[in-house]
C-alpha cells in the first residue's frame, strides 16, 4: 500500500468511505514517504465533505502516528490545525505525541502507544549506496546500485570530498558523519536525501573522526571511536534527532580506530572486541575475534555480526568471522574471493554485501555477495563505475 501525492489528491481517494481510509491508513505495511503525508491526507479527506465527515476524524486520527513526525511540525502544523483544536481526543492525541517528544533514553523506548510504533513497508524497490571513498584520494562521487536493473548510477554527488567516513540511514535520510577530506580529519556531517538527490549540512560533531564506528540505535545515531589526526580515540558521541545535537557518551576501554581495529598508541592492530549498553551508558567486553583486524569491513545479517576482511599488518585478509550475540562467541565463515580491506559491508533479503576495498595495492571496484545458508561468495554481476575503499555504503528505498 503506497500514498503518493497524486493519490491523495486524486478524486478517488478523497471518495473512498470512512471505513476504507481507516483500514489503509491504520496498517503497518503502509508505504507513506513520511509520517506527515498521513496527517495531510485525513484533513484532506474530511475537509472534502466536512459537514459529514467531521465525526469521523478522531477514528481516523487515532491511526495517525504523531509521535513520529519532527517536534517542529508538530507545534507548527498539526497543534494549529483548527480542526483538531475543536475535538478533544484529537487533542489528546496531540499531548501524547509532544510527551513522547520530552521523553529521553530508556523512559521513551519504555513509552509505547499504536502510534509510537513505526511503520515497516514491504515490498519497496531497494538501492544500494556508495558514498565517497579512496579512489585513490577522497572523492565527492555518490554512486546508487539498482538491484532490480543490475546497473550502477551516478547521484548527487557530495558538498565536499570525504572518505573514512561513518554511514546511517535514520528515517529515511542517509548521514555521512565524520572522515577524511584529502588533507583534514573532520567533524563535519552531510545528510542525503534520496527523494530529492540533495546533499545537506547538519549539527557537527563533537570531535573529529575518521575511520569512525557507525550505529543505529533507539532513533540515535552513535560514533564511537575513531582518529582525530594525531591520535585514536576512545571517546564516543550520540546525535539526538529531536535536538538535532551530538553529545558525549561513555568511553570505550580502548582507543580504536579503522574499524575493530588499530589503537593509535601502541601501533598494535586489535582482536578485541567492546559492546556498549545505551540504558546504562556503560561499554564490557565480549570474546575476542579470532585474528586480529584493523580495517576490517562489520555488518549485522539476521541478528548476527559479520568482520570481513581487513588487515594485521602488511597482510591483508580474505577472511571472515561472524559473532552470535546468543552464544558470545565468534566462528570463521567461507573466505572472500578477494582480499579486501576498508570495505563498505550491508545487509539486505538475508545476504551481506561486501563493496569495494583495497586488496594492498589497488583500489577495488567488485562487490562480493555472502549466502549464510550456503556459506558460500559470490560476485555482484557488475562493478562499480571507478575502484574506491574506505567509501561508505547504505540500502536505501529506491526513490519514487
Amino acid at each position: 500500500m503506497l500514498i503518493r501525492r497524486e493519490v491523495v489528491e486524486c478524486e478517488e481517494f478523497l471518495t473512498l468511505s470512512h471505513q476504507q481510509v481507516s483500514k489503509l491508513i491504520c496498517s503497518d505495511r503502509l508505504t507513506v514517504p513520511s509520517e506527515e503525508k498521513v496527517f495531510e491526507c485525513v484533513i484532506a479527506w474530511v475537509q472534502h465533505d466536512l459537514e459529514n465527515r467531521h465525526k469521523h476524524l478522531a477514528s481516523l486520527m487515532e491511526h495517525v502516528r504523531l509521535p513520529l513526525m519532527s517536534q517542529e511540525y508538530l507545534v507548527q502544523r498539526v497543534e494549529e490545525e483548527p480542526l483538531l483544536k475543536a475535538d478533544i481526543q484529537c487533542k489528546d492525541y496531540l499531548i501524547e505525541a509532544l510527551k513522547y517528544h520530552l521523553l529521553k533514553g530508556d523512559t521513551k523506548t519504555s513509552f509505547r502507544t499504536p502510534r509510537t510504533k513505526p511503520r515497516q513497508p514491504v515490498g519497496l524497490p531497494k538501492v544500494l549506496l556508495v558514498v565517497g571513498g579512496q579512489a585513490p584520494k577522497a572523492i565527492r562521487s555518490v554512486e546508487s546500485y539498482d538491484f532490480k536493473e543490475e546497473r550502477w548510477f551516478q547521484v548527487a554527488e557530495m558538498p565536499t570530498r570525504r572518505c573514512r567516513a561513518g554511514l546511517a540511514v535514520l528515517a529515511g535520510k542517509v548521514y555521512a558523519v565524520g572522515g577524511f577530506n584529502g588533507s583534514l580529519r573532520v567533524k563535519t556531517v552531510d545528510v542525503y536525501d534520496a527523494a530529492l538527490d540533495v546533499w545537506m549540512s547538519c549539527d557537527s560533531m563533537e570531535a573529529r573522526r575518521s575511520t569512525l564506528g557507525v550505529a543505529v540505535l533507539n532513533n540515535c545515531i552513535y560514533a564511537v571511536g575513531g582518529f582525530d589526526g594525531s591520535t585514536g580515540l576512545n571517546t564516543a558521541e550520540m546525535y539526538d534527532t529531536q535536538t538535532g545535537k551530538w553529545k558525549i557518551i561513555a568511553p570505550m576501554s580502548t582507543r580504536r580506530s579503522s574499524v575493530g581495529g588499530y589503537d593509535g598508541a601502541s601501533r598494535q592492530c586489535l582482536s578485541s572486541v567492546e559492546c556498549y549498553t545505551p540504558e546504562t551508558d556503560s561499554w564490557t567486553s565480549v570474546p575476542d575475534m579470532c585474528s586480529r583486524r584493523s580495517g576490517a569491513g562489520v555488518g549485522v545479517l539476521e541478528g548476527i555480526l559479520y568482520a570481513v576482511g581487513g588487515h594485521d599488518g602488511p597482510l591483508v585478509r580474505k577472511s571472515v568471522e561472524a559473532y552470535d550475540p546468543a552464544q558470545n562467541k565468534w566462528t570463521p565463515v567461507n573466505d572472500m574471493a578477494l582480499c579486501r580491506r576498508n570495505a563498505g559491508v550491508v545487509a539486505m533479503n538475508g545476504l551481506l554485501y561486501v563493496v569495494g576495498g583495497d586488496d594492498g595495492s589497488c583500489n577495488l571496484a567488485s562487490v562480493e555477495v555472502y549466502n549464510p545458508k550456503t556459506d558460500s561468495w559470490t560476485m555482484l554481476p557488475s562493478c562499480m563505475g571507478i575502484g574506491r575503499s574506505y567509501a561508505g555504503v547504505a540500502i536505501i528505498d529506491k526513490p519514487i
